[in-house]
This record gives structure tokens, C-alpha cells and sequence, in this order.
């Protein structure tokens, strides 16, 4: 489980297709130290939960590789991803933690489309066109995460929404660089789902 808070900015130095085509095994330089990064732990990488499969150091960089496999690459924007690709990245929640954002699985649903970027004086406002079978998740003043990050609803209506972006954010994650037209991985709110399930039971 995650928070949608990032704590580090990630970049792809190496991208190897594997098995046929089926995975690819993505090598990520971080500022993480290397000696808390086990194999088989689990980093989300602009929100996608991948797990490490070795780690080390070169040139006093830390980096770790994760395989991205068939369904994430196909259901997820792993599939545009290269060398020079920047990444927003949280390390799995540990008991004890500060819980800053909201409850984040890791498990993106899928991939929204930047329709507009509206530079304000202290801030950016995005508008963004969902999946239409996610659209029924998202409501105004509730939580998503886009990239990994966990961000609140601005504006929902049909399959478009809107989030606002502080500078700090703009800052610290890859968020600065969306432009319409950018694909962008969306995770709806687990609460958000439980509640649409609970209701579509009660329907029935």
C-alpha cells in the first residue's frame, strides 16, 4: 500500500525488452541508499506498484531494476516509457508511517488524457478526460491519484474532471511537465469503489 505522497524523482537509464516481448526490465537511478533496498520490495513507480528484482550502485547513483510485465504494459503508460523518462516514486508504507495523502493500492486502473493546462499565478489547473468506466468513481472534493500522486478532485462532470496543482507539487514530482494531450495513469479512490459496488448490491 502507498499514500500518493512521492518521496524521490526516478529515471529510467536502461529499458530491456525480456520474454518475447512479454515483460521489460526497467533499470531506475534513484536517490534512495541502496543498503534499505531489499529485493522483492515493492516501489510505485508514477503509480504503477512494481517490485524490485535487484539493486546497486553505479557512479555513486543508487539504481534498482523492477520487470514491467504484459498486462502493465498494456493497461498502463509503462508501455511509452525509455531511457531519459523521469518517474514519480513511493516506497511501500510501513506501519507507523504518516498516512499524508490517502490509501493508494498501486493498481492503476487506467490511463486519463490531459485535455487542458491552465497556468494560474500560484498554481497549474489541469482538466482531464477519465475512462468512462471510471468516470462514476470521481467526484469533486474527492481523492485520486494521477503519476502516483494523490491529489483531490477540483471539478467533475461527465467523464471530465479537474485537479489544481500548488507549486510545491509542480516541484517535487513529474506533474510540471503534463501538456495536453499527455496520458497520465489514474487510480481511483478505493473508498470511492467500495461505495459504487455497495450500492450497485443494494440495487439488486
Amino acid at each position: 500500500m502507498f499514500t500518493g505522497i512521492i518521496t524521490d524523482l526516478g529515471e529510467i537509464v536502461s529499458l530491456a525488452p525480456t520474454a518475447q516481448g512479454q515483460l521489460h526490465r526497467l533499470r531506475i537511478a534513484c536517490r534512495y541508499d541502496q543498503a534499505t533496498i531489499a529485493d522483492g520490495a515493492s516501489i510505485a513507480c508514477n503509480g504503477v506498484c512494481l517490485t524490485v528484482v535487484r539493486s546497486g550502485v553505479d557512479g555513486g547513483r543508487t539504481w534498482f531494476e523492477v520487470d514491467a510485465a504484459a498486462e502493465t504494459l498494456r493497461l498502463t503508460t509503462a508501455k511509452g516509457w525509455g531511457a531519459g523518462t523521469r518517474l514519480n516514486l513511493e516506497r511501500a508504507l510501513k506501519i507507523g508511517d504518516e498516512l499524508g495523502g490517502h490509501i493508494v493500492s498501486g493498481h492503476v486502473d487506467g490511463i486519463a488524457t490531459i485535455v487542458a493546462r491552465d497556468d494560474l499565478p500560484d498554481m497549474a489547473r489541469f482538466e482531464l478526460r477519465a475512462p468512462r468506466d471510471l468516470a462514476k468513481f470521481i467526484a469533486a472534493k474527492g481523492s485520486i491519484t494521477l503519476d502516483g500522486v494523490s491529489l483531490t478532485v477540483n471539478t467533475a462532470e461527465d467523464d471530465r474532471f479537474s485537479v489544481l496543482i500548488i507549486p510545491h507539487t509542480l516541484q517535487v514530482t513529474t506533474l510540471n511537465g503534463w501538456r495536453a494531450g499527455s496520458e497520465i495513469n489514474i487510480e481511483v479512490d478505493m473508498m470511492a469503489r467500495y461505495a459504487a459496488r455497495l450500492t450497485e448490491m443494494r440495487a439488486n
